[in-house]
């Protein structure tokens, strides 16, 4: 038996730590039975009883409880198992805590103040509730006034006697007798007072409860304020008045209540403004208080006398009224005055306090008007919702960036509404000022200064409702990363504030760009800037084309000029390009369901307007003559170049035709102020259009052709052009020609050339973002030390130019540092569709060496080299090859930019520029300035008087108004100068022309759509003079390769002189030149129109422009040569022969100190006697001459490839072939 109870022990025991376990796992380690005060046996004590007494039955009951005061065992992982299925109900139930917030709001006070002071809504609605009363006890007096009768007051009969006869003061001078009676005791009915005394009560009680609220801990801080002062004098009285009732009738200034009103006003809307989240500007709390001030001490003034008036001549409220505003105005009439001392006093007391109040807030009006006028203000809310605004965020706001935009955004006519607010931290400059007072802008333009970072400031500019934002960057900064990072932060700013706003931002670093890439429209500067550089080179002028192409223009600059190279370049540089769908316009209509080239030819031939680039509906891509394969459907947005857009166009029909056909063609163009301005195919000088009875296509390709020497040979004729492409009609491109030539035909000549290019995609991109490019590229990438030009390596031991052996003319880049921008200029040139004999070396001529980043990723180009040096150091130029190449681009640098003086950032360019130009009078420079402004110290003649005649003109022009002053310098209209700032124009056409962008990164070769063609050029040789006319040249190459020519770049000689005697001189060479001429071309050309006889008579316009370029420069032209003036310029001649000798001698010398040949340097070759322009889309009749380079788009040869499969077997039939050798060692000069 005792054996069973220990079993029977040993497994209760068991039982319990068991049981205890799973507690003691979710209890402290160490917890005792005590801690919960529990006074039952433990284990141990039953123990010992069970031991001693074998006969006694155990009692499991009290087991259940029981707990040990050692430490518990880790839990059973069975258990552990359970619990997670079933939870511990006991910690959930007993351990949880439940934690109250904000206990101390919960008390009666804080409750009480939450609802009075705290909480906005509430607190408003009690001011209101507290204005309200004190109006009411201001109307209540002024009903007391008007009820006032003196004979009853304090309804004493006896004080009738001791009441003043008004008629005293008139009938003696002595000073009246004041009755105190009538100052201290008024009439008040009953009524009245009842409800004064309620309007007092309620008044002191909320009083007493908010003083109580505001108590801080200093309680006469509390009382000896101004407001509980007057809560008193206003209050108190009325609440003795109900326990005295003698007291009624005492006099009670409840008018003071006006002031304690004014007090409840103004925080009633500032509490009004915290409520609905709004702020309103500091000049409209100021001119409120004022406002009030005025009200208060007038209605102070005017109830205090006409009371104290009670005494004396008992004046009206109306006349107290009255003589306040008399004498806070300073008139003073003098009709109505105070008779007693305490009025007069009053008065006094007033005009004291108004005098040191009224300034006071006077000057701070002013001052906040001023600060005001500082800042710009606000732009209203209704104004944004009911007008058009845009918004101009800049960081620095200069003269020539504001005339640029607002000069290129208002030349559209339908934005002649908007309005422009300029968002710009800084404060506004003398000179901007000055041009914003203007009455042609101050109704327009709205100058905020503020930052685009805070949204008070946009709000303050209305973003969220602006029609866009133009954030542009500093490219005056010295650090150009930093200026992007602003214009990043601006944009990110804007976008986050106003999303639907649509965004124009430009950017100068291309490694910028992926950060604004949410934006509407990115215009990067150095993309742009790089690529225009580089096609400069291979097409020249290309920075004048594309800059004359963004700008907004009428043609009408230079049509007064006798010169006839500036009426037709000044009337050809109004072309722009316009977008119409083709089911809505009249050009492009009738060329639905036919070929893209046929459409092009014909609506030049008949309309004037070139058509460059059509985009499907549904796809948003744009394509540059995209061929004669592409059929117009009536759905095609159609891009095209003219004068206007066909919206604005006139149509002549024949009847109008034949009222003009005496007129001649050439005097249609010469005379454009005699046609109706509308007018714009007579204004273009192509012939009267006859929209009824259309020329069919068999007709228009009757072309006459010359004969040669007289005899009925013919040339070869024009092909027309078809409505509906046939592959076997199409000529197969050059490129694609030369290229099989290349790939399958090579001779050992022609395959030293380029035999180890391959055509691919560049593997090493230097920023996110470019655009790929198919490209010429090395089959395995250069070594690094292979790239340096004037250093050899392990590979070469070349260290000049002269021992590559370059084949053609190097292109030189003179730059600052390696910028990620020079990528873009070496992908233009060598783009896949740039044939591989006509590739030119590169070479980087840099102040800084680059570092590898940049080398890795031009590495896989052939031909491209650096060397570290500068313009500055002629040996540096030497040893690049300058006297082998043919452009160098000096690249505007960025430590140059920023000056003290804003113009002189150019100074140092220009300077060495010049120099080179005498040192190098045959080298193209093309250069990149800061400031389009200083072009006219390019090639600097000082006596020159032609030059300083178009200097004349560019100032005629400006004061016109035109956007092109700057067009007639030479250097810019040859393309030689070009200025980054001349592009802003394209990010704000951008805003009507969406589409600006996308085509001007496709003529630059930025971006490479698939389909679209790509801009080239072909020169204008002997051979080609038999085709005669543009128009006949647009035929040609439509029907023969599918090109699409947009412009030509001319070129003639000009006679530019120093003196009078010279230009007599030039001018009768010019004539016999011409004379000789003339008698070759009548050899060649049977006939001619009379636009080409004038074009061609260039002595007789020479000798013109002589005396009116010495007209310009007010040069005497009746005084006669004498024998001095010959005498000193034949010095001056045998001066500048000196001096180019000892040019020559000098670059000799450090060639032959260098080692370097000097058989290249011809210092006699140069272009000093030529002038070059661009003539954009020139009409159809315009003569062809020698040397013209014609601008054209030719179609995307890997558009027409036959098959995909043969492309693929040429692309590994190329890339199995290995050269070892380099191109450097195969090309030889």
């Amino acid at each position: 038996m005792n054996v069973f109870f220990n079993l029977r022990g040993s497994i209760v025991r068991q039982m319990v730590e068991d049981r205890a376990a799973p507690e003691a796992a979710m209890s402290p380690p160490r917890r005792s039975s005590s801690s919960h005060g529990d006074s039952r046996p433990s284990t141990e004590t039953l123990q010992r009883n069970n031991s001693s007494n074998s006969g006694v039955i155990l009692d499991i009951s009290t087991l259940k409880m029981a707990e040990v005061d050692t430490e518990v065992p880790p839990l059973p992982p069975r258990y552990r198992f359970r619990d997670l299925l079933l939870g511990d109900q006991t910690f959930q139930n007993e351990d949880r805590v439940q934690v109250e917030f904000y206990v101390n709001e919960n008390t009666f006070k804080e409750r009480l103040k939450l609802f009075f002071i705290k909480n906005q809504r509430s607190s408003l609605r009690i001011r209101l509730f507290n204005f309200s009363l004190k109006i009411l006890t201001c109307v209540l007096y002024i009903v007391r006034v008007s009820l006032d009768d003196l004979k009853e007051t304090n309804g004493n009969p006896c004080h009738n006697s001791m009441i003043r006869d008004p008629s005293w003061p008139n009938s003696t001078s002595e000073s009246p007798e004041i009755n105190w009676k009538l100052i201290f005791w008024v009439t008040r009915p009953d009524p009245l007072w009842a409800i004064q005394v309620t309007v007092a009560l309620i008044s002191f009680l909320e009083t007493m409860l908010i003083t109580y609220l505001s108590y801080k801990g200093n309680i006469w801080e509390q009382i000896f304020q101004i407001s509980f002062i007057l809560e008193m004098i206003n209050t108190v009285p009325f609440i003795i008045t109900i326990f005295w009732h003698p007291l009624r009738n005492i006099f009670v200034p409840v008018f003071l209540n006006c002031w304690l009103a004014k007090g409840a006003l103004e925080n009633m809307i500032n509490d009004f403004h915290r409520a609905i989240q709004r702020t309103h500007s500091a000049m409209f709390n100021q001119v409120f208080i004022l406002i009030c001030t005025l009200l208060c001490l007038v209605f102070t003034g005017a109830c205090g006398i006409q009371h104290l008036e009670r005494a004396g001549k008992n004046l009206t409220l109306f006349d107290s009224f009255y003589f306040c505003i008399v004498t806070f105005s300073t008139v003073g009439y003098g009709d109505v005055t105070p008779q007693i001392w305490p009025s007069q006093l009053l008065v006094v007391i007033l005009i004291c306090v108004a005098l040191v109040v009224l300034p006071l807030q006077f000057e701070e009006l002013a001052y906040l008007w001023m600060e005001s006028q500082k800042l710009g203000g606000n732009y209203s809310r209704h104004r944004a919702q009911t007008e058009k605004h845009v918004v101009l965020c800049v960081s620095s706001l200069k003269i020539d960036l504001l005339m640029d935009f607002l000069n290129e955004f208002y030349a559209h006519p339908r934005l002649q509404d908007y309005y422009v607010v300029i968002l710009c931290p800084t404060d506004i400059d003398i000179q901007v000022r000055r041009i914003l007072q203007i009455p042609l802008w101050s109704q327009r333009v709205i100058y905020l200064q503020g930052s685009a970072l805070k949204d008070q400031d946009l709000m303050r500019a209305k973003m969220d409702d602006a029609e866009a934002c133009f954030i542009l960057s500093s490219r005056n900064e010295g650090d150009r990363t930093a200026a992007d990072h602003q214009t990043i932060l601006r944009a990110w700013a804007a976008k986050d504030f106003a999303p639907n706003c649509p965004l124009y931002v430009q950017i100068l670093k291309p490694e910028n760009k992926f950060h604004v890439k949410f934006a509407d429209h990115v215009v990067c500067e150095e993309e742009f800037k790089y690529a225009m550089l580089a096609l400069n080179c291979v097409c020249p002028a290309m920075s004048t084309l594309v800059t004359l192409l963004v700008h907004t223009s009428r043609g009408q600059e230079g049509q007064l000029s006798p010169e006839q190279w500036q009426r037709m370049y000044g009337r050809c540089s109004g072309n722009e390009v316009y977008h119409i769908r083709l089911c809505d316009s009249k050009f492009f209509g009738e060329y639905d369901g036919k070929s893209f080239t046929y459409a092009s030819f014909h609506a030049h031939k008949k309309y004037g307007v070139c058509l460059i680039g059509v985009k499907r509906e549904d796809n948003k891509s744009i394509l540059l003559n995209p061929g004669p394969r592409h059929i117009m459907a009536a759905t095609d947005t159609c891009y095209y170049i003219n004068i206007t857009k066909e919206e604005n166009s006139a149509f002549i029909f024949k009847q109008e035709e034949k009222h003009n056909k005496n007129l001649s063609v050439s005097g249609l163009y010469d005379a454009p102020s005699r046609l109706p301005v509308h007018s714009i195919i007579a204004s273009m000088g192509t012939v009267a259009i006859d929209l009824q009875n259309p020329d069919p296509p068999e007709e228009i390709s009757k072309l006459a052709l010359p004969t040669e020497n007289g005899s009925g040979s013919r040339r070869p004729s024009i092909a027309p052009v078809l409505e509906i492409a046939d592959s076997s009609a199409i000529l197969p491109c050059d490129l694609l020609s030369d290229q099989s030539e290349d790939e399958t035909n090579q001779s050992d000549e022609e395959g030293s050339v380029g035999s180890d290019f391959v055509k691919g995609y560049p593997p090493n991109s230097p920023y996110i973002g470019s655009s790929p490019t198919l490209c010429h590229l090395l089959p395995q990438k250069a070594p690094f030390c292979c790239l340096r030009l004037d250093k050899g390596c392990t590979h070469n031991s070349f260290e000049d130019a002269k021992a590559y052996g370059f084949k053609n003319k190097l292109i030189i880049v003179s730059a600052e540092t390696a910028g990620n921008g020079l990528y873009n200029f070496i992908v233009p040139l060598r783009a896949y569709y740039r044939p591989r004999k006509e590739l030119n070396p590169i070479v980087l001529l840099l102040d800084y060496p680059p570092d590898n980043h940049f080398l890795e990723a031009i590495c896989c180009f052939p031909m491209v080299y650096f060397m570290a040096g500068t313009i500055d150091n002629l040996d540096n130029l030497l040893q690049c090859g300058i006297i082998y190449a043919d452009n160098l681009v000096v690249v505007d640098k960025e430590s140059t930019m920023s000056a003290e003086e804003d113009y002189m950032a150019d100074a140092k360019t220009i300077v060495n520029v010049q120099t080179m130009f005498r040192l190098f009078p045959s080298l193209s420079i093309i250069t990149e300035l800061t400031h389009p402004s200083n072009m006219r110290f390019m090639q600097f003649r000082a006596k020159d008087c032609y030059s300083l005649a178009l200097s004349k003109l560019e100032k005629i022009e400006r004061d016109k108004g035109s956007n092109l002053a700057f067009m007639f310098r030479l250097p810019f209209a040859a393309g030689r100068v070009f200025s980054i700032s001349m592009l802003d124009t394209l990010l704000y056409q951008s805003f009507v022309k969406d589409y600006m962008i996308a085509i001007a990164r496709l003529l630059l070769g930025l971006d490479t759509t698939p389909g679209s063609g790509y801009l080239c050029v072909m020169k204008i040789t002997e051979e080609d003079l038999w085709i005669r006319t543009y128009g006949r040249l647009f035929q040609k190459l439509c029907s023969s390769s599918a090109e699409i020519p947009i412009g030509i770049y001319r070129t003639e000689s000009h006679m530019f002189s120093t003196s009078e005697s010279q230009v007599s001189i030039n001018v009768e060479q010019g004539e016999e030149q011409q004379r000789n001429r003339k008698e070759s071309w009548k050899e060649k050309t049977a006939h001619r129109n009379s636009s080409a006889s004038e074009q061609s008579e260039h002595p007789l316009l020479r000798k013109k422009s002589m005396q009116w370029a010495r007209r310009l420069s007010r040069k005497s032209t009746n005084k006669p040569s004498s024998r001095a003036e010959r005498i000193s310029q034949q010095r001056l001649n045998l001066y500048r022969r000196s001096e180019r000798q000892e040019l020559s001698e000098l670059v000799k010398n450090r060639m032959k100190h260098l080692g370097l040949p000097t058989v290249g340097y011809d210092e006699m070759n140069d272009h000093q006697n030529t002038l070059s322009y661009v003539l954009i889309n020139p009409p159809p009749d315009t003569m062809l001459e020698l040397n013209d380079i014609v601008y054209i788009i030719r179609s995307d040869p890997l558009a027409h490839m036959p098959e995909e499969s043969q492309v693929g077997q040429n692309r590994n039939a190329r890339n199995q072939t290995h050269f070892v050798s380099e191109t450097r060692d195969e090309t030889h000069l």
